[in-house]
């Protein structure tokens, strides 16, 4: 008999449960306090019955878990002094897509060398989920791949599905059984449609396979998402922040029956990726949201310091703090978003 089975594949790797994650790096109380109250609150705002402005702020990445553990307890300061008018949680990207090939995020590869030890990403992006739901700082988070919530997703407070993947039945399929509130990205080439539909999709039941807390192959049945919106990023015809493009999407929203209610992403495509034009972005948000209550919140790259590096051949030379992916603004930066975003809602 020919073998006609696993031709391409190079090495089979064990990997550790979901289960036996969370019992070697356990969710603590206050942590769980901190996901279950924010998930409730997030979902009170993109569903109208919270009027706080959502942030969701921090690194377009995370690869040093000292810098981000610095950030978060710089960013739990902001909370709590604004937490009146803003709510504001972290932005942790543990997984990157890659438009063709490149670093792939903590999670598959945490020694930022391609050697690939996902069973360590996973352990230190637990890690430090575990540490800043203790300092009760929500966290939010891109879900890439289908089987990684099983391992971190009851850490997480609020999730976003991405450009590349807002069309994908999979996604759309694992976002109607998560646990909480979802955004998903209009379509690389800026269409507001492909998300709404997807939106539309989450908030219907499923059935479809996935791996339990053992990590076993089981078939998962889920309700739907009630919590999903919509986050406006731009696309390949340049930015989609503009009130038009708002007023098409709650045209949108309404065609199909849904409550509109979307974020609106100070970088990506509406920044062209350059990080001095995301306070441009937000100033103009926030001028929107005066006429358009649709409008829950932002979505902001920020890092200990500005700009962005390329990871070096000598890991050595990494620069504290800055991005290894796309371009950030600096804490200062942060600083000065935040105040004039508090001073401008009522």
């Amino acid at each position: 008999m020919k073998n006609t089975n696993n031709l391409r594949i190079l090495t089979v790797e064990k990997a550790i449960t979901p289960q036996e994650l969370r019992d070697e790096i356990p969710l603590t109380d206050a942590g769980s306090e901190t996901v279950f109250t924010s998930r409730r609150i997030i979902t009170d705002i993109v569903e109208g019955r919270d009027d706080r402005f959502l942030v969701i702020t921090g690194p377009c990445s995370i690869h040093d878990e000292n810098a981000a553990l610095e950030y978060a307890e710089r960013l739990n300061k902001l909370r709590l002094r604004y937490e009146d008018k803003l709510y504001i949680a972290m932005r942790l990207y543990f997984e990157k897509p890659r438009t063709t090939v490149g670093w792939r995020g903590m999670l598959t590869d945490p020694d930022l060398d391609g050697s690939y030890n996902i069973n360590k990403g996973l352990k230190k992006a637990r890690r430090i989920l575990q540490k800043i739901t203790e300092m009760g700082l929500p966290t939010a988070t891109e879900v890439l791949d289908p089987i990684i919530p099983q391992y971190i997703a009851d850490s997480i407070s609020w999730a976003a599905i991405g450009a590349r993947t807002t069309e994908s039945q999979t996604h759309r399929n694992m976002v109607s059984g998560l646990s909480m509130p979802v955004g998903f990205k209009n379509g690389t080439d800026g269409s507001v449609e492909k998300a709404i539909n997807a939106i539309e999709s989450a908030r219907s039941s499923h059935c479809f396979l996935g791996i339990d807390d053992d990590g076993r192959t089981c078939i998962l049945s889920t309700s739907g998402n009630e919590a999903t919106h919509l986050i406006l990023r731009g696309g390949s015809n340049g930015p989609n922040y503009y009130e038009e493009t708002v007023e098409d999407a709650e045209e949108l929203f309404s065609e199909n029956n849904m409550a509109a209610s979307m974020i609106i992403d100070c970088s990506h495509a509406n920044s062209g990726k350059k990080h001095i034009k995301q306070f441009r972005v937000l100033r103009t948000v926030l001028e929107h949201k005066r006429r358009h209550p649709s409008i829950k919140g932002v979505m902001i790259e920020s890092n200990l310091f500005e700009g962005s590096q390329k990871i070096p051949v000598d890991l050595k030379k990494l620069v504290y703090g800055v991005s290894i992916t796309d371009e950030c603004v600096g804490w200062e930066e942060t600083e000065r978003m935040m105040e004039y975003a508090y001073s401008k809602l009522n």
